[in-house]
């Protein structure tokens, strides 16, 4: 059953007066619980429960964080069908998609279970003393990272379950030793209640601290900002558009103890047609990239939103293929209303600039807030000419920008914004004669992919997922796979400490068994 209440710790509040409802955007129909908005005084007593958290949970062992986080797949999955739909029901996304999404949350779960277990996460390094060095005598340092402090975590539109409540940013915060304070999407509030009774009942079984997380409601923006300003919270993460991710960077910044926060933002996730790839295969270049196109209507993160090749007869033919397969798709519901205004809004926009031409877009009538598709192409120059044709139009919808030579090409491609993803398709050896373009690619993208699409994201330890600015806040990071624990923690030495004071990571006997890097030698070994 659905409250609509908050969690602060483990006690549900409704202290305030502003409810709201979340929308399900395939009936266009309100939903039927009324969700209550937390107030200033719940917002204080979430901060002041986590704060006081830390001060034990980021003591405890990777054991037991190992056993809270796999108690906690265990309640999410507990909750079965009626999560499925209730997620749904606040989406429009299907019943595969649900538990396609869910997968991925529980495994996010069990492998930053397995990774904090396993403890080598912290890094470990040890410089043991060298009293009779000459001409100084050289003191013991032992380092390794320690969690943070309290994370707000903000949930993501376009990811009810992954990058939401229990998903991977909250994921990695409590692996690594920090409570955490969701808000809560309102689009999909409903799903991140029952998400934050599992985790709540996983905290309780496993004795974890009360405030080890919370779970705020919010149809506006004064919750977030409150609780990015709030003293005792030391980190933020988010997933989310440019402007909201900035808005919350510059709050952050503007504290009396600044603090991070790492948001993964816009991407337009550019697209480089090599010419001899599109001699010999346009069509099923074209076929391919019209489903990836309109692949979960545009709302992914990683969606193609630029396609860049060099004028050709290849080129002409992928043109012409894309706009024939495009509209060959039968457009799908958006998550919200108000993001099926924003892609009206945008691609309207657009396609109002000088030079765009519209390739092909989908004309028959669609249901309440389903998109209608649209593929567009321009010229290298105007491109080049045109900041607003950089800009994201997150639904199914995609530039071909049409370049005069190569040297144009690695022009835009070194002008372009950061980006989470970039893609080259090339046949043969055909991409060894375009090491500038490869290069220029790199350094805006996170992740570069050869004879692929962009959507799609597998979770492991080699993804990374984020770029240059404003693809996230910082490049040096992740926001997908175990490694992405590495954004709540910071290193920490120890100097001339005596070993029976010391963590279990640092201690000479090395009762963990980790792999520790002992005057510059990695090993397991005791000291």
């Amino acid at each position: 059953m659905i409250t609509g209440k908050n969690y602060i710790g483990n006690q549900l509040s409704a202290t305030a007066n502003r409810t709201f409802k979340t929308f399900n955007p395939l009936l266009n129909i309100e939903n039927d619980w009324n969700i209550t908005e937390a107030s200033n005084s719940e917002v204080n007593q979430a901060a002041d429960l986590a704060a006081e958290a830390f001060k034990t949970y980021s003591k405890i062992s990777g054991a037991t964080k190992a056993t809270f986080l796999r108690e906690i797949a265990n309640e999410i999955e507990a909750l079965g069908d009626d999560l499925l739909e209730v997620y749904s029901s606040e989406s429009g996304l299907p019943n595969g998609r649900a538990m396609g999404e869910r997968g991925r949350t529980l495994g996010q779960l069990r492998a930053f279970a397995n990774h904090v277990e396993e403890g080598n996460w912290v890094e470990a390094s040890i410089d043991t003393a060298e009293p009779d060095r000459e001409p100084l005598p050289k003191v013991d340092l032992r380092k390794m990272n320690i969690a943070l402090g309290p994370v707000v975590v903000f949930g993501a539109s376009n990811f009810p379950l992954a990058f939401s409540t229990a998903g991977g940013d909250t994921a990695a915060a409590l692996a690594a030793g920090c409570p955490v304070i969701v808000k809560s999407h309102p689009m999909h509030a409903g799903t991140g209640e029952m998400v934050a009774s599992a985790v709540i009942k996983a905290a309780e079984k496993t004795g974890m601290p009360n405030g080890v997380f919370s779970n705020l409601n919010s149809s506006g923006i004064e919750v977030g900002q409150t609780l990015v300003q709030h003293p005792k919270v030391k980190a933020v993460g988010f997933t989310g558009s440019i402007k909201g991710g900035r808005a919350l960077y510059d709050l952050a910044a503007k504290r009396d103890e600044p603090i991070p926060v790492f948001a993964e933002m816009g991407s337009i996730n550019p697209v480089v047609l090599l010419p001899k790839a599109l001699h010999n295969r346009a069509e099923a270049i074209a076929k391919t990239y019209a489903g990836s196109i309109t692949l979960g209507s545009g709302q992914f993160c990683t969606n193609p939103g630029l396609i860049i090749g060099i004028k050709s007869q290849g080129l002409t033919n992928f043109v012409n293929n894309l706009a024939e397969d495009i509209v060959k798709i039968e457009p799908s519901c958006m998550l919200h209303p108000n993001i099926a205004g924003a892609y009206q809004t945008n691609k309207k926009n657009a396609l109002a600039q000088s030079g765009l031409q519209v390739l092909a877009g989908y004309e028959d009538s669609v249901e309440p807030n389903y998109a209608r598709q649209v593929v567009t192409t321009v010229e290298g120059d105007t491109f080049l000419n045109n900041p607003t044709l950089h800009h994201e139009v997150f639904g199914p919808f995609s530039l071909v920008v049409q370049c005069e030579n190569k040297a144009q090409l690695e022009t835009i491609i070194s002008k372009l914004e950061g980006q989470l993803t970039g893609t080259i398709i090339s046949d043969d050896n055909e991409i060894s004669e375009y090491p500038n373009v490869v290069n220029a690619l790199q350094n805006r993208v996170g992740r570069i992919i050869f004879n692929g699409v962009p959507t799609g994201v597998e979770v492991c330890p080699s993804m990374q997922h984020g770029g240059p600015y404003p693809a996230s806040t910082d490049s040096r990071f992740t926001a997908v796979g175990v490694d992405s624990i590495k954004r709540w923690v910071r290193p920490f030495s120890y100097q001339d400490w005596p070993n029976e004071l010391l963590p279990d990571e640092l201690k000479n006997e090395n009762p963990l068994g980790i792999s520790r890097l002992v005057n510059s030698v990695k090993t397991t070994a005791n000291i």
